[in-house]
């Protein structure tokens, strides 16, 4: 098992033959060309479309994913769901098929109390059996987390066990209380897409979540902040700013368009297929801002 999850994990989107059924050969293509690159791990969560996946199809996702050769590189598998005993089973699922962490939102249909909330990602940690990223995405979909709920999971789990993706807004003040409230031992993963890497990184972030479709991108400016090249990184973190900013105007469903329209693009998906209900789609103009975009990065 691999004990340390840090550096550049980015998200596995899901690809969908025409019929709406996985597509095992896009995935392939995708895994290959991002371990390509100088990634730390893979990972799944919303921009996989978890939630719009069955039990058998997020089963099968996280089982490929673990029985692709990704040398020593992590794997982190989403497991959140609506019910205690669902994630769990989610999380034993992910261990068995070769999952080095998970990580999980709370449930979205209803939100839980301090108590309900402790309940439930201690279940998921004593029973499902791997380290867990406790990630509030409350930014774009699910509740908040409040603090003293990670700082009590924290205290009783410690940093080998428990990391945090803190997305709820504003995102760069309440990952610095989290920082502060765990006396700066927390291992804290930026996950805006990367519109927030620079300022996250200045506030002590172990790593960055980011989507698959702007990927190169985000390496450059991590590289560059690794070596201290302060410049060089802003050079790269500001056009990458304007890609993201075209996602955010519709949420989660923005950057799933993009998102797999990229994975097109760059011929790794056979499709640009989303699951329904979709409620944006990307129109000419934007589509010409994003091409517009993209030769600022070679793209």
């Amino acid at each position: 098992m691999i004990r340390q999850i840090h550096g550049v994990i980015p998200v596995v989107h899901t690809p969908f033959l025409e019929n709406g059924e996985l597509d095992y050969e896009s995935l392939v293509r995708e895994l290959e060309w991002a371990c390509s690159l100088e990634i730390d791990g893979l990972c799944t969560g919303m921009v996989s479309e978890l939630l719009r996946l069955n039990d058998i199809e997020r089963q099968t996702l996280h089982q490929w994913i673990g029985d692709f050769d990704r040398g020593d590189r992590a794997f982190v598998a989403s497991v959140g769901a609506e019910s205690t005993e669902q994630a769990v089973k989610y999380a034993q699922m992910a261990r068995q098929a070769g999952a080095d962490a998970v990580m999980a939102i709370p449930p979205t249909k209803k939100q839980l109390d301090a108590q309900g909330l402790m309940h439930y990602y201690t279940q998921i940690l004593e029973l499902g059996g791997l380290p867990l990223i406790v990630q509030d995405a409350s930014g774009y979909v699910g509740n908040e987390i409040p603090l003293e709920v990670s700082t009590d999971l924290f205290g009783r789990f410690g940093a080998e066990k428990l990391m945090f993706k803190p997305e709820a807004n504003p995102m760069g003040p309440r990952l610095s209380l989290l920082r502060d409230a765990t006396g700066g031992e927390a291992k804290i993963f930026e996950g805006s897409g990367g519109i927030s890497l620079m300022d996250s990184f200045h506030r002590g972030i172990t790593g960055t979540i980011p989507g698959m479709e702007f990927l190169s991108q985000v390496l450059k400016v991590w590289q560059a902040l690794q070596k201290n090249e302060i410049g060089k990184a802003y050079e790269y973190y500001l056009p990458l700013c304007a890609l993201v900013s075209l996602q955010l105007q519709a949420g989660l469903d923005g950057f799933l368009a993009i998102e797999k329209y990229m994975m097109k693009r760059q011929g790794l998906f056979t499709t640009d297929l989303r699951r329904d209900p979709i409620q944006w789609e990307m129109d000419q103009e934007t589509q010409q801002e994003l091409e517009r975009l993209l030769l600022l990065i070679d793209l």
